[in-house]
């Protein structure tokens, strides 16, 4: 459905590339005019050329004689009747060509050019966009090489054409971004770089690229999220409120949303909307339900122009979105978008500053931490049974009940593991190799071997993940994309190193060896030692006699190590 009854669109970008594409092409045709025969293997074949032969030969002979005769003969083959008539082709006399198979028209193509050097062979584009067949015939070299060259322009015309057709609906894009329209969106930065990617070009890899070109092809964007989380007086009237959409939409506009009003002060204070569907005007639209695409514009523009209202920002209908969005109330608030609905960090695209919203919604920050790239591992490859509950469980019980800060799943078995403080990063790493690497009865023992079980485990920092993902190849999982980039190590420590206890000697040489998709290389070993010493203070922790039988118990199965 979403093909045949789709709405097109092409980006800029794709547009260009195809344009640059028939002119490369036009100028190919051009140069290369070189044509390989078809074999007359079958007598079907030796026949029907000759036939054809024949027939043009019939055709120029009394053409030459009569200019204005007309010949129409046609022969049924297979069932399907074929075509050749005399027609006139730019004032020159043509034949049209109509009902031939693919095959059949390289034979006539390859007569064409073997045996009549004053008929052309042309495929023509017509009215429509249509292609026509034609032999047209031509009296001199120099009017074939004007034919030739008004053939190819009038099929680049064609094609250009289906090219613009193809732009589809970023036509509305590009005169909303002309006019440079005022763009209201609800917490609307995703929607935004969907918009950039769909009818402008590919995202920049640099956020300040993004933010330096978004704002060129669209002016002024308010987020009525940012809004309402930032306003005092609009604060006042959600009364403490989500500010989620619905919620929004519900509390700012109950004449709308639920059909009636909540108080006399409201009712002083709401904005007529009026709508029109299907040819008819209203003054509500309950036909549709949240989360579609229609029904959310509609709402975010109830809720921007209500909020206005409380605002005391009057409508102009004459007036320009500049006009609008250059308010001295509302132009504070232009160009300030939510980077991600679980942070309240606020981009502003004119500047591309970041900052970070101090008195915006509290219920993303009480449940959600800020993420902290530094103080993120990533970890693959565990059994699919462990959850992101279990996982931080398994670490929490090392390096502290306060370390972890939260676990966020990839997929069933890739997880990100933010920890409080950045040191833990290495200290995880670092105990992790020793585990796998003396793999001995005290390593089992160990909380942490729960997540190691079945030896496939694989970990590292947050760099490590931007390289693997930066690579072409693409995998569901991302066990599989890190095994297809040619990630065999188990464990990549990091550079710097962690200060341990003195005296405190590892097992094994001085130096690992790990190989890596790029291939080996050598790190120094790190001593593995936290700040609360958590690797030596798990050696010595004391377990329950039912801690330790259940353990042995989950771990009695075979462990293939690989190193």
């Amino acid at each position: 459905m979403c093909i045949r009854e789709g709405i097109s669109y092409l980006s800029r970008e794709q547009e260009n590339e195809l344009l640059r594409h028939l002119e490369e092409s036009s100028c190919s045709r051009l140069k290369h005019k070189e044509f390989r025969d078809v074999p007359l293997i079958s007598m079907a074949d030796v026949l029907f050329s000759e036939r054809i032969k024949n027939r043009m030969k019939k055709w120029r002979d009394e053409l030459l004689h009569d200019r204005n005769c007309e010949i129409q003969f046609s022969e049924s083959s297979n069932d399907s009747k074929q075509q050749i008539q005399t027609i006139f082709y730019r004032a020159r006399p043509a034949l049209a060509l109509s009902g031939f198979t693919a095959h059949q028209l390289r034979l006539i193509q390859q007569v064409t050019r073997n045996h009549f050097e004053d008929i052309v062979y042309v495929c023509a584009n017509v009215q429509n966009s249509c292609l026509q067949l034609l032999l047209v015939y031509s009296d001199c070299n120099t009017d074939k090489d004007l034919l030739m060259k008004e053939v190819d322009d009038e099929n680049c015309r064609g094609e250009e054409l289906k090219i613009r057709s193809a732009v589809g609906f970023r036509h509305v894009i590009d005169l909303l971004s002309s006019e440079q329209k005022l763009i209201v969106g609800h917490n609307c930065f995703l929607d935004v770089a969907h918009i950039y990617r769909k009818f402008f070009g590919q995202l920049p890899f640099a956020a300040e690229e993004f933010v330096s070109s978004a704002n060129k092809h669209l002016p002024y964007i308010i987020d009525t999220k940012v809004l309402l989380n930032s306003s005092d007086i609009l604060k006042y009237w959600m009364r403490k409120s989500k500010t989620s959409l619905s919620s929004s939409f519900v509390r700012l506009c109950p004449q709308i949303a639920l059909g009636y009003m909540s108080t006399d002060l409201a009712s002083k204070t709401c904005v007529r909307v009026e709508v029109q569907v299907d040819d008819v005007r209203a003054s509500s639209w309950d036909a549709g339900a949240k989360h579609e695409a229609g029904y959310d514009a509609f709402m975010t523009g109830c809720v921007f122009a209500q909020a206005c209202s409380h605002l005391g920002i009057k409508f102009h209908p004459r007036s320009s979105s500049e006009i609008l969005a250059r308010d001295e109330t509302l132009e504070k608030y232009v160009n300030r978008l939510f980077l991600s609905w679980n942070n309240q960090d606020i981009i502003n695209l004119s500047t591309g500053s970041v900052t970070e919203n101090s008195v915006g919604s509290t219920y993303c920050k009480n449940r959600y931490s800020r993420i902290l790239f530094e103080n993120i591992i990533l970890i693959w490859g565990f059994p699919p049974k462990l959850k992101a509950r279990e996982i931080k469980e398994c670490i929490s019980k090392v390096f502290g009940p306060t370390s972890v800060t939260s676990v966020y799943s990839l997929d069933k078995t890739t997880v990100f593991v933010q920890f409080k403080e950045p040191e833990s990063v290495s200290d995880f790493l670092g105990l992790k190799e020793t585990l796998e690497r003396n793999d001995d009865a005290i390593s089992i023992l160990n909380p942490l071997w729960r997540l190691l079980e079945g030896g496939n485990t694989c970990a590292a920092d947050y760099e490590t993940y931007k390289e693997i993902c930066s690579s072409p190849v693409s995998k569901v999982y991302f066990s599989d994309q890190a095994r297809a980039v040619g990630i065999k190590w188990k464990t990549k420590l990091l550079n710097s190193e962690v200060p341990g206890e003195e005296g405190i000697q590892k097992q094994g040489d001085t130096n690992l060896s790990l190989e890596s998709a790029a291939g080996d290389y050598v790190l120094d070993k790190t001593n593995v030692k936290s700040k609360k010493s958590a690797s030596d203070d798990m050696n010595r922790r004391s377990f329950s006699c039912g801690e330790i039988l259940d353990s042995l118990c989950a771990h009695e199965v075979e462990r293939v190590r690989t190193y």
